[in-house]
This record gives C-alpha cells, sequence and structure tokens, in this order.
C-alpha cells in the first residue's frame, strides 16, 4: 500500500506554500535524524514519519521544508558532504591526502553512507547524482591540483594523465568499501591508496 511518503520515488507532490518562519534547530534535527536513517536503514526503508518522530517534529514540519522524501534525503546529503571547511586549500602532498581519506574510511559511519548513496543508483538516483555534484566540483578540483602538482615535483611520470589517475582512486574507494573489512584501521588503508600509486608509477620525493 502506497503511503504519502513514498511519492518522492513513485510521483510528485504539490509544492507548500510557506508557513511559519523556519526554526534552525528544527532543521538540524530533521537533518540529523534523515541521515541517522538513511545509514541505519537505506534510502528505501526510510521515511518522512519516522524522520519526523526521530527529530521530535510533526509530519507538517518536515513537509513545510521538503516536498517529498526524495527532496529530504537529497538535502541530507548536501549537508552531510558539504565541505564545512571554506578555508582549506588543499593537502601539503599525496601522502597528507590519502592520510585524511583513510581517516574518512576509517570510520565505519562514513563507509555506510556511501555504501547506502552508491545503493541507491536505480531507486534513488537523486541521490548518486548529488554525491557527484557534492564531490565533483571543488572537492574534485583540489584532488587533480594535488594529483598535477605531484606530477610537477616528479613524485608521478611527467606524461601521467591525472585525469585517469583521479578516476582510478574513485574506483579504488568503491572498491574499499566494497571488497574491505570495515575494521580496517586507517594505516592500513592509507598502504591501499599508495599500493595503487605505486603501480601508476608514484615515488614521493623526501628531503
Amino acid at each position: 500500500m502506497m503511503t504519502t511518503d513514498d511519492l518522492g520515488t513513485t510521483g510528485t507532490r504539490a509544492a507548500r506554500p510557506a508557513g511559519r518562519p523556519r526554526n534552525q534547530e528544527a532543521d538540524t534535527a530533521i537533518l540529523a535524524a534523515a541521515l541517522d536513517l538513511l545509514i541505519e536503514y537505506g534510502a528505501q526503508q526510510t521515511s518522512i514519519e519516522q524522520v519526523a518522530k526521530r527529530a521530535g517534529v510533526t509530519r507538517a514540519t518536515v513537509y513545510r521544508r521538503y516536498a517529498d522524501k526524495t527532496a529530504l534525503l537529497v538535502r541530507t546529503l548536501q549537508w552531510a558532504l558539504h565541505d564545512n571547511d571554506p578555508a582549506f586549500t588543499g593537502w601539503r602532498d599525496l601522502d597528507h591526502m590519502f592520510e585524511e581519506w583513510a581517516l574518512h574510511l576509517a570510520e565505519p559511519r562514513n563507509r555506510v553512507l556511501l555504501r547506502r548513496v552508491f545503493g541507491t543508483v536505480d531507486d534513488y538516483p537523486e541521490l548518486v547524482r548529488t554525491y557527484r555534484e557534492t564531490n565533483g566540483g571543488r572537492r574534485a578540483a583540489v584532488v587533480r591540483e594535488a594529483l598535477a602538482a605531484a606530477r610537477e615535483r616528479g613524485e608521478l611520470p611527467s606524461g601521467l594523465d591525472v585525469d585517469v589517475v583521479q578516476e582510478l582512486l574513485s574506483s579504488a574507494v568503491t572498491g574499499h568499501l566494497i571488497g574491505r573489512p570495515d575494521d580496517e584501521g586507517a594505516e592500513e588503508i592509507k598502504a591501499y591508496f599508495l599500493a595503487i600509486m605505486r603501480q601508476v608509477g608514484y615515488r614521493r620525493q623526501t628531503s
């Protein structure tokens, strides 16, 4: 039996008129609840009713902000993946970059979230698109800059196509999420990326 919470995947809900002024505390509670439920149960099993209950608000409060579940989950991903440090301009070198990647992937919660998102490619393509857009702008540009800088320093072969290497690393992240245990530590994960990079000629310079 279809409920109103399912309209995000089977239809569209008419836009609701503006209600009372938005409450920042309620906004954050709703997004945090949606993120927790997405990680715990996945997009398919998450509902507006569950989000409202966990956030301590009414369904109407959620619907004043989001037309349907898909809109809520898209905003939740944007909120969760947003770069909260606008002053960040890049990593010192590739070793530093892989160290930060490893720390992120060493957190089981982060791993589950990414797997949940990738698993929605057929039923909720908007979520995968949101992930790619969020990671495909400034974040992707900074990764490419790090690879290009390493090539300039002679740590990568001079003729290496950094765009191809960036695609390889994206695939490596997915491969690690699927094929490696969630209890691997940050050092092991960093070693995984470095082993892949050595196959494309990466040689870190030491001073």
